[in-house]
Order: C-alpha cells, then structure tokens, then sequence
C-alpha cells in the first residue's frame, strides 16, 4: 500500500476516541497497547496526527487500530477509506447513532490542541434512582441529564430535569471530575432545588455512571433530607424529544429494560439489565435512607431540652 492514500487520519481518530470514550490521547494510546504491547502508537506524535500536520507511516499501526474498533477490516482498509465510510463501518458495528458520534467527535478537537477536558462524559442520559415523595413510596423515577461542554472558561456543565405531576424541575450547574469521583453541583434556577450527585469515575465508553443522589424531598408536606442511589444510563441522541417528554415516575412495578427500549435504546438482554439495575439501586434500606420528621423532632427535642437545661443552670 502507498501511504500517501491514507486519508482523513485527524478525523478517524476523533472518531474512534469518541467511539471509544477516550478522553485524552494518552487514553487512545493505552487502547492501542491494550492490542499490541509494542504498538508504535505515540502520546507525542499522535498530537501531530490530530492536528493534520502528519500521518502514521507503519502498516502495523493500521492493523492495530483495525483491532482497536474490533472491526473486520484490513489495516489498509482504514487508512484508505474515507471518514464518512469509517464512520458508517463502526457506526454499524457498535450500534451507535452516526449524529451523535460525529458531534461528540467535533467536540473532541481539543485533543488535538492539548487541552483534554473530559468530553467523554459528555451526551444525554436517562437517571434512575428511588422516588423521595412519600405518595410515591416504593417507585422509581426516571430523570434527564444531558452533560455539554461550553467555552469560556472550557468546562462541562449539567442540566438535570424531571417531569413531574406538579409540572417540570429542572435543575442546572457544574460537573467535576476528580480522580476518584465525579460530582455535580445543580440548582434550580427559579425555585430553591438543590441536588448533588456523587459519582464513580467514569470509564470508557461511559455507557453508564452510578452513585448517590442527595437532595430535598420535592412533592411533600415538607422538605426532607434524602439520598438515593442513582443509575445513568447514555442514550442515542435522537432518545432526547422522547426523555424530555416522558412522565418521570415508573408504573409500579416497571422495568427499566422496558422504559430504555421505549427511548430508543437497543436492548439485547432484558433480564439482565433489570437484575443488575436492581441489584445496584437496591443495596441497603431499598436504595434510600431517608430521615423521618418524627424520628428527627425527636432527637431535637432531646437536645434542645439538654442545652435549654443547661444554659438555665449556667445562669443560676
């Protein structure tokens, strides 16, 4: 093969880290080490590739990141093809939606300017944890995420939102992403709604993020301390008009299988998904520890007399 065909290497490779969720270039390099220990794939020379200003040169470079995308392709097929081709190829073999996948892969050309914020977090995701609202004990509740990028300073930012029968919350702020958790901070703009979400780290390809939830109830006499655990599923983004239009609290007794189908996600295995979901959200107390007002009142009162008690003796 002559390397001068090999074509579009800057846009194929946006693509296969957003494909593949990678954030950095030194991400990309780990999943080609991952099919061959002695790749020539390189942090420093895969600058240049990005940016367009050079092309890898070695054959097996090529095979190697044919194995990367577990394509049934040679490697002369992918240095050779053109980006609409390589994306309709992987596209086809990972079930994901060409649209999305482009745009993430536009967003991701701060990789090749050096600045590496964590794109792959970014896209639309369904949320399911345990309803807080005592008149729907025992139910889960479906939210919308959707996590972007915004310049100015860069950073990823985070609206949250739910469809409920009191009308739509919608909550908004920061995400953070530490080495060994991500948090995001939302506040709802026109009201006084707070929720914080304390995640696991993501890893690629981020099809799902997990943690806990806390926050105050909503729908109830009054506000109660509350905390969930919470399971964030990534979907397409053509799922985004049906997730913003859904009713947020789950039939009882639904399946959450049923409800990602419903949004468009592929589902091979139902079962599984709705055991391993549940086994996630259940954990202890049913998924949710929430304090009671009475059980609360009463500590209070306990302490309150003590000090009260106290502060009378002092002046005596």
């Amino acid at each position: 093969m002559g390397w001068r065909v090999a074509r579009d290497i800057d846009k194929k490779l946006r693509l296969t880290a957003a494909l593949l969720g990678a954030v950095t270039s030194k991400d990309l390099a780990k999943m080609f080490r991952r099919v061959n220990s002695s790749t020539s794939f390189d942090v420093n020379r895969a600058y240049k590739w990005l940016q367009g200003r050079a092309r890898p040169r070695e054959r097996q470079l090529y095979e190697d990141w044919a194995k990367v995308l577990d394509l049934d392709r040679s490697g002369d097929w992918v240095a050779e093809c053109d980006t609409e081709s390589f994306l309709g190829e992987i596209c086809a073999r990972h079930h994901r939606d060409p649209d999305t996948l482009r745009g993430r892969a536009e967003a991701s050309i701060a990789l090749a300017n050096g600045h590496e914020p964590d794109l792959a977090l970014t896209g639309v995701f369904a949320c399911y944890s345990h309803a807080w609202s005592p008149y729907f004990r025992g139910r889960l509740i479906r939210g919308e995420l959707s996590i972007a990028i915004v310049p100015n300073p860069r950073r990823l930012v985070a609206t949250y939102a739910e469809v409920l029968p009191t009308g739509r919350l919608q909550l908004e702020g920061s995400v953070t992403v530490g080495k060994r958790l991500v948090r995001l901070n939302l506040r709802e703009r026109a009201g006084d709604a707070e929720f914080f979400l304390c995640l696991f780290p993501a890893s690629p390809p981020v099809s799902i993020l997990g943690g806990l939830m806390c926050g105050g109830t909503i729908i109830d006499l009054d506000a109660r301390p509350s905390v969930t655990r919470i399971a964030i599923v990534r979907l397409p983004t053509t799922s985004a008009r049906l997730l913003h239009e859904a009713e947020s609290y789950l039939p009882a007794n639904g399946l959450i299988s049923h409800d990602l189908a419903a949004l468009g996600l592929p589902i091979a295995d139902t079962a599984a998904v709705d055991q391993r979901l549940g086994e996630f959200l259940s954990g202890v107390g049913n998924g949710i520890d929430q304090i009671s007002l009475a059980t609360y009142g009463r500590v209070v009162e306990l302490f309150d007399r003590a000090w009260l008690a106290q502060g009378a003796d002092a002046t005596a």
